[in-house]
């Protein structure tokens, strides 16, 4: 194996391809990265097992072959080279690459005992990757991080015709975004569950190029994994997934049809304000909202403790109510919404609230939705 490429294109796509790799492998090789070298350029490639990514890049191949080497150190070392470009040559059970007066020499890893990567299911349409990412970053929000409850850890991705559902929830709260795509089926409906962390990290990475294929096999018709494509670097980006196991909690029915107090608020000043009230809040405790005629008033602490009020405007339509919540959960859904005024949607007091950007007149999107449970108050 013989290729030369340039720097940051290789270092590029080796950042990307080494981003998932296990901290602690269940077997040595599966931190390895794999370097394949053929006519049609350069392929790198990890797989644990769960997830793979795979980057084909452009490359000037001299003598084909591959390579597995240690993917995090390779990263490093890519990531410190000068701007010149790199050849990369294997010789025996070493992997030699220079970059101009930089050498190094890697030790490879038996590649026949690299497991081999799992095939990308057929497409099943087609995303605006800006778009994509920026409704996964939103979708994640509410995801759960607890490895005890791993259904709550996933994003179910909802499939109808032309448009698509996130939703997510660590059950005191939860999120959903609709967008629209372009499926190869008109009349296709799936559904899947992707874990949280690879989907965001994925959509993210994917936005050098202008679309994103996404690429389903649900598990009652194949072996219940999701692929991922798209362009970068001059060559094609692709990760792969398995899908979480088990039945994703039925929340659509958690959204009200009808609210009886709606407050619409500035979001730079509702977050300021939050931010500032609640540097008195102890842990686990609420910060209070007291809404009534054109005034939202936010409380937190008690008793002898350190103690923070502050009022701000607010349009509120309907009954006054006092309501309290976690702070961090009510900054992290405010933050994730888009538009400069938002909106609180009430049913009463010691209900869920639903947090969603006020939309623009005649605008029926309903884009993102945010609903958080309360918290019990101190008296």
């Amino acid at each position: 194996m013989k290729f030369r490429v340039e720097r940051d294109v290789l270092a590029d796509a080796v950042a990307w391809a080494a981003r998932s790799l296990p901290v602690r492998p269940s077997v040595p090789v599966l931190a390895g990265l794999l370097v394949e070298a053929t006519d049609q350029g350069l392929v790198l490639s990890t797989f644990d097992y769960e997830t793979s990514a795979r980057a084909t890049l452009p490359a000037e191949v001299s003598d084909e072959g591959r390579a597995l080497v240690s993917g995090r150190l390779l990263a490093d070392i890519c990531r410190s080279l000068p701007a010149k470009p790199v050849e990369m040559v294997l010789d025996g059970a070493r992997v030699s690459l220079t970059c101009g007066s930089a050498r190094f020499s890697l030790q490879t890893m038996p590649v026949e005992d690299y497991p081999s990567l799992p095939e990308m299911p057929a497409a099943t349409g087609t995303v605006q990757s800006d778009v994509f990412a920026h409704a996964v970053a939103q979708a994640v929000t509410a995801a759960g991080r607890d490895d005890m409850l791993p259904v709550l850890t996933g994003v179910r991705i909802e499939i109808d015709g032309s448009s698509i559902s996130l939703l997510a929830t660590d059950r005191f709260r939860l999120s959903q975004r609709e967008l629209g795509w372009d499926p190869r089926t008109p009349d296709e409906s799936m559904a899947a569950l992707v874990p949280a962390k690879v989907l965001g990290d994925t959509a993210k990475s994917l936005t050098a190029g202008s679309e994103v294929t996404i690429a389903l096999a649900a598990s009652g018709s194949g072996e219940g994994i999701i692929g991922f494509e798209g362009a970068a670097g001059g060559g094609i980006r692709r990760t792969t997934t398995r899908l979480l196991d088990g039945e994703f909690p039925k929340v659509r029915s958690l959204f009200p049809s009808e609210h009886l107090t709606v407050a619409k608020v500035d979001k730079a000043a509702l977050i300021e304000s939050v931010k500032r009230v609640s540097l008195v809040a102890e842990r686990n405790t609420a910060v209070q909202l007291a809404f009534s005629e054109g005034v939202l008033t936010l409380d937190a602490g008690s008793g002898d403790e350190a103690q923070a009020s502050e009022s701000i405007e607010a349009d509120v339509d309907g009954e006054a109510l006092t309501t309290g919540f976690n702070p961090q959960f009510l900054l992290d859904g405010l933050t994730a919404i888009d538009e400069s005024v938002v909106e609180l949607a009430f049913t009463q007091a010691s209900k869920p609230v639903v947090i969603s950007g006020s939309p623009a007149e005649g605008d029926t999107d309903p884009g993102f939705r945010y609903l958080l449970m309360p918290r019990r108050l101190l008296s």
